[in-house]
This record gives structure tokens, sequence and C-alpha cells, in this order.
């Protein structure tokens, strides 16, 4: 079988490197240029790289111009693979070879389409995440399911530890795929549009905390935003401070969100959606790091008590 990946990142070399190790011919990588992606330690090994090491001819474009649909009906592809592609793929792409085009999500669709979705899982509390492998179709993320792995989400997992956890499904969801494809056994299984879930891309914003949450959410919402993610964010005397550690309090405390209580080993926040009842338990902050870049101690950084605020103040 004649394989085009389109991919970028350390997913897309994850997804180009099963598809080498299939032993099928891959007859042409499309990946983006070379990223200055803050999360590049991790998170951006080179496409293009390992492909050149293989010997596959190797196409750099910032999107599906027509110069890469040309290369792509020269290559004769009898499908196209995709994952971690950051722009728009027109029909006449996708539609191109006889198997259509796969792409890989890192979701259990149709929950979670769209951006960042490991991330976004594991802020809203759900229980388990994976992998799909669907068929492109027009919209983003909702084309028929071929092959579905999935993953539970332990109680302290951090947002990295599961990125990297679901790519280590790559390998067996790709080979599993390209068999079905060659046996003539695929079964596709349309999605439940009325299930689907959509979450937009992550910006500086979505990073800031927001005391009307439960403590409990904020402590995963704090995991979720581990390095190298922009951490989770707050405003304590008029300077920002990112919170790189948390836990839920043992007493529950009241007052007002945002107030912040030396207790229990660090700084304690008064928070969740009714606070002056004293329901809540509290989100104790053990180690935040200022604006210079310097970690401090929760209990030493609070010790003069006061507020935790939404914006300079």
């Amino acid at each position: 079988m004649r394989i085009v990946s389109f991919g970028f990142q350390t997913w897309g070399r994850k997804t180009l490197q099963a598809l080498i190790d299939s032993e099928h011919e891959v007859v042409l990588a499309v990946t983006h240029p070379a990223s200055e992606s803050s999360y590049k330690a991790i998170f951006d090994e080179s496409v293009e790289e390992l492909a050149r090491a293989h010997g596959i001819p190797v196409h750099l474009t910032e999107r599906a111009d027509a110069e890469t649909i040309d290369l792509v009906k020269r290559a004769e592809p009898d499908v196209i693979v995709v994952n971690s592609w950051y722009t728009w793929m027109p029909p006449e792409l996708y539609k191109l070879p006889p198997h259509g085009t796969l792409n890989l999500h890192d979701s259990l669709l149709p929950k979670f389409t769209g951006f960042s979705p490991v991330l976004w899982a594991l802020i809203s509390g759900a229980e388990e995440f994976g992998l799909t492998v669907h068929r492109m179709d027009e919209q983003l993320d909702t084309g028929d399911i071929l092959v579905q792995h999935r993953l539970p989400i332990p109680a302290d997992a951090t947002g990295p530890e599961l990125v990297r956890a679901g790519m280590e499904l790559i390998p067996g969801a790709v080979h599993e795929a390209l068999r079905a494809l060659v046996d003539g056994t695929a079964e596709w299984t349309p999605q439940n549009k009325a299930e689907r879930t959509y979450f937009h891309k992550r910006s500086e914003r979505d990073s800031r905390i927001d005391w009307s949450w439960d403590a409990v959410d904020l402590e995963r919402f704090v995991r979720a935003l581990a390095a190298p993610y922009p951490a989770a964010f707050s405003y304590y005397r008029g300077e920002r401070i990112e919170v790189l550690g948390a836990r839920i309090s043992e007493a529950r405390y009241g007052g007002t969100a945002g107030r912040v209580i030396v207790q229990e080993g660090g700084g304690t926040v008064v928070c969740g959606p009714d606070p002056r009842r004293g329901h809540n338990h509290g989100l104790v902050l053990t180690r935040v790091r200022t604006a210079d870049g310097v970690e401090h101690d929760g209990a030493e950084f609070f010790a003069r008590g006061g507020y935790l605020t939404d914006s300079p103040e």
C-alpha cells in the first residue's frame, strides 16, 4: 500500500514511524516548517528529519496549497494518513486516494473534537481518553470511525503525562487501521453528532484561574497545565503568579472567593460556587512562581494573606 503522511511535531513523527514500521511504502511526507513552539522541549520532534533518514521525499508547507495537491496526486497514494496537521485540507485532497484520508485524533470521538482534547478532557473531569482513527470529511473530526483505543485517566495524572500516554497508542492504532484496509475488513462507524462536544483552541486567558470553581476542579486544572504548558495563573497584590503545585484542603473554608488564608501548609484559597456558606474545600497552593521566574513555597509566599484576583488591582 502506498501512503502519504501529513503530520507535524511529535504526534506526526510517531505516526510516520508507525507507517515506516508497518512495511507499507511511504511515498511522501508532508509537514510544516520547524516551529518556535514553547513546547519544543518534548513536543517538537522533527518529522522532516525522520523522513529524510529513511529516504522518504519531504514537502514543507504551511498549508495544503495547489503545489501540495499536485505532489500528492503524482505520488498516487492508496491512502493519506494525518496526525497533527494544523491547517485546512480541501476535499480535492482528502478524497483523492482510493481509501480516502485517515485522521488520528487524540480523543474518544465524538467527544472532545477540536483542539487540545487531552487537556480539556482532564480539565473537564473525564474518566477516560484515547485515540480515534477516523475518515476525514468536510467537518472537523466528524468522519466515520475505523479504530478507537482508550485509556483511563489516573487520579493524579498531569496534562503532559496523559499526552505522552496517548502518543503510545499511535503505533497500535495505525497498524490496526492499515491492516483493516488491506484485508478488506474495515468497519466504519458513523459518529453520533448529537453526542459531539467541541473545544476551542486554548489561549492565554484559558490558563487564568476562576476562583468560583470548586477546589476539585481547580486542583485538576493545575495538574492539566503542568510544564511545558502555560501554567495556571492568578494575581496576588498586583503581581501575576503561576500556580505550580496545589492540593485540596482537608477543612472547608468560607468567606469571599479568592481570599488567601495561611493554613494547612500553604496558602489556602477560599473558592467554589457558594463560598459564603463555608461548604467548600479550599485550594492549598503549595508552590508558585512569580513573574521573575523564581519559585516560592506557598506557605512562605502567602504569609501576609490577602486576595487572589482575576486581574492586577
